[in-house]
């Protein structure tokens, strides 16, 4: 071959690369993500740089501070009309800033922002060789029981790590709701995933229950994402993209310009109920439904509670947007088919939830099962399929959020020799040896069950509401059940703390430093203004309630 024809074979193959277009990403306009992960990255290097005495101050400085900045970013996006008129697909097709995103990660936000207040209370425990100890174990690396853990809990070490972890599952959690293509879906639940079952296994008593409960956590977790990644998978070859308006687009015919190599496939009904089908089950999974719900009494009980309550509210609120937005963006035109399974899965997720919540014995399983519950309630709003819909599930979420990482703060308080006495045997009598607590903890048990002037009976109410107005009166039926056999084991609680005996070798109640009781008034302040006085909010809400395509 002559030397020309090689060096026209080089120039020919070197042309196409000066066309290779530079990414196009509003900064601005992720910020909110963008502070969280930085805080996150200056978090991994206070742990390498800062000496051992000054790292917590610097890592609850630094995450306290992260996480305002990331709502005041919200804040000033959403008063820039980013969340009505100027919603819009951000980061090359991978993000959408619209109002149900910025809402969600609003929420997320601040109840990230209460919960890092309880994962940095350090005056529960009596303190160990004079150093102040908090929920988390004391080197995470070291067996339970063995010589090492004993040398580092006289050292007076403390797993600071926590925070940076918080931070990185805060940042999946911002980016899981608004994504934009099923690829950033994806990555964005492993982000948020992998941290919390690290956080999980950090108990410092009963560490091996913890451990128990974070193994659970990652193998079902681990589980859930292969299905849901197989699902991705079959959705690509359904609709030979990953982005959500082009699978929105083949699900309606709308669909032009079809590539020739993936016509074969293109529009295979089979690919897509089956990979929406698994999909939506990864997504169910995280929320805690029915027939994926497994893990969470074991994972909940076993967990340090400030994770507890994180988990549970944080999760839940990141799931449900990422649920909403396929369903009402990618699989509107599969409507008919989506939504009898979704009948199904919230009728016995309300059911089992409040069902089996009566046997509980364990206070935080209540809790656990008490939460899935609530996702068949918020499920009931997203059967809907109408923009009150989307709104109502919002607003749920935003209530429901305070009040269980509320509820979980005051797990944290009721104390024996043991560490968190939760078994519900030790609660009798709770209300004559501290009545505030006690008090605090009904109003969030009120809340939970639904009573009036209360953010759960709002919540209720709107969703309800939704799902009646959307042809689902039958589920509202079956909600209004479910609800008052779940306040029976509410008030059994309340009767148990406020009318029983105080037994001597009960447990003690303690006194906890400004962070709790900040995580927890925010909760009760939350529940009453939202009972009282949820217009604004709900208007809120509904402002929101559109999601970009």
């Amino acid at each position: 071959m002559s030397a020309t024809a090689v060096h026209s074979l080089w120039t020919t193959a070197a042309e196409p690369i000066s066309k290779i277009p530079a990414p196009k990403i509003e900064y601005g306009q992720l910020s909110p993500t963008l502070i969280v992960v930085g805080a996150a990255l200056v978090g991994v290097l206070v742990e390498a740089f800062v000496p051992r005495r000054s790292r917590y101050y610097a890592q609850v400085f630094v995450s306290v501070v992260a996480l305002c900045a990331a709502f005041a970013a919200v804040v000033a996006l959403a008063a820039d009309g980013y969340g009505t008129t100027k919603a819009h697909i951000a980061a090359m097709g991978a993000i959408a800033v619209d109002g149900p995103s910025l809402f969600l990660q609003g929420t997320i936000l601040l109840a990230g922002l209460v919960a890092l207040f309880t994962f940095a209370e350090r005056r529960l425990d009596p303190a160990a060789h004079g150093n102040r100890v908090d929920s988390f174990a004391a080197q995470a690396a070291s067996v339970p029981g063995s010589d090492s853990e004993k040398a580092a809990v006289k050292a007076g070490f403390t797993t600071t790590e926590v925070f940076p972890l918080l931070l990185f599952a805060i940042a999946g959690m911002l980016i899981f709701p608004s994504a934009n293509d099923l690829l950033t879906l994806f990555v964005a639940l492993e982000v948020f995933s992998l941290p919390l079952y690290l956080l999980c296994a950090l108990a410092r008593r009963k560490r091996l229950m913890s451990q128990e409960a974070a193994v659970k956590y990652f193998l079902l977790g681990a589980f859930a994402s292969a299905f849901t990644l197989f699902g991705i998978a079959l959705l690509y070859g359904y609709a030979g993209s990953v982005s959500y308006a082009r699978i929105a687009q083949v699900v309606d015919g709308t669909v032009t310009n079809v590539d020739p190599a993936l016509a074969n496939t293109m529009g295979n009904d089979a690919l897509l109920l089956l990979g929406s089908a698994l999909i939506v089950m990864g997504l169910l999974f995280k929320v805690g439904a029915v027939p994926f719900h497994m893990w969470t009494p074991d994972v909940y009980q076993g967990a340090p509670t400030p994770v507890t309550g994180f988990m549970a509210a944080a999760t839940k609120v990141a799931a449900f947007g990422a649920l909403l937005r396929l369903l009402y963006v990618v699989l509107p035109g599969m409507r008919w088919d989506w939504r009898p399974v979704m009948w199904a899965v919230a009728i016995i997720t309300m059911l089992g939830g409040a069902i089996v919540a009566i046997t509980q014995t364990d206070i935080k399983r209540l809790l656990a099962y008490s939460s899935i519950a609530h996702a068949g309630f918020i499920l009931a709003g997203v059967i809907a399929t109408s923009k009150d819909g989307v709104s109502s599930v919002l607003f749920y979420l935003a209530g429901y959020s305070f009040v269980t990482i509320g509820a979980f703060a005051v797990v944290t308080l009721v104390r024996d020799a043991g560490g968190e006495a939760t078994h519900l045997s030790k609660w009798a009598g709770l209300g004559r040896r501290s009545p505030l607590v006690a008090a605090v903890f009904a109003v969030f048990l009120l809340a939970f069950a639904g009573i009036p002037l209360t953010s759960g009976f709002a919540g209720k109410f709107a969703v309800f509401k939704a799902a009646a107005d959307g042809g689902a009166a039958p589920l509202v039926v079956v909600g209004v059940i479910s609800s008052a056999i779940a306040a029976f084991f509410y008030i059994r609680v309340i009767v148990l703390m406020f009318f029983s005996e105080p037994r001597p070798e009960g447990p003690t109640v303690a006194v906890p430093s400004p962070l709790t009781m900040a995580a927890i008034g925010v909760g009760v302040a939350v529940t009453l203004v939202l009972g009282v006085a949820p217009q604004y909010f709900l208007n809120l809400a509904s402002q929101a309630g559109v999601f970009v395509r």
